[in-house]
C-alpha cells in the first residue's frame, strides 16, 4: 500500500504551517526568525519540485528577513 503523502508533500505542508505560525507572533523579531525557517523549508520544497518561482521568492523573503534582523541589532 502506498503512503498517503510523500516526503515532498510533507515538506510543503510543514513549510506552510511554519510560515502561518510566524504570522501569529507578536514580536517582529520572532516573526522574522520563524518566517525564515518556513521560507527555508519552502526553498527546499522548491528544489525538490525544481520550481524556480518558489525558490526565488522564498530566497528573497529570507534575504529581506535577514536584512531587517541585522538592521535592528
Amino acid at each position: 500500500m502506498e503512503s498517503m503523502f510523500n516526503f515532498t508533500e510533507i515538506l510543503g505542508y510543514l513549510a506552510s504551517i511554519v510560515v502561518l505560525i510566524s504570522f501569529i507572533m507578536k514580536d517582529i523579531k520572532t516573526l522574522r526568525i520563524i518566517n525564515c525557517v518556513g521560507c527555508t523549508l519552502f526553498v527546499a520544497y522548491g528544489l525538490l519540485l525544481f520550481s524556480i518561482p518558489i525558490i526565488i521568492t522564498n530566497v528573497a523573503i529570507v534575504g529581506i528577513n535577514i536584512y531587517y534582523l541585522l538592521k535592528r541589532t
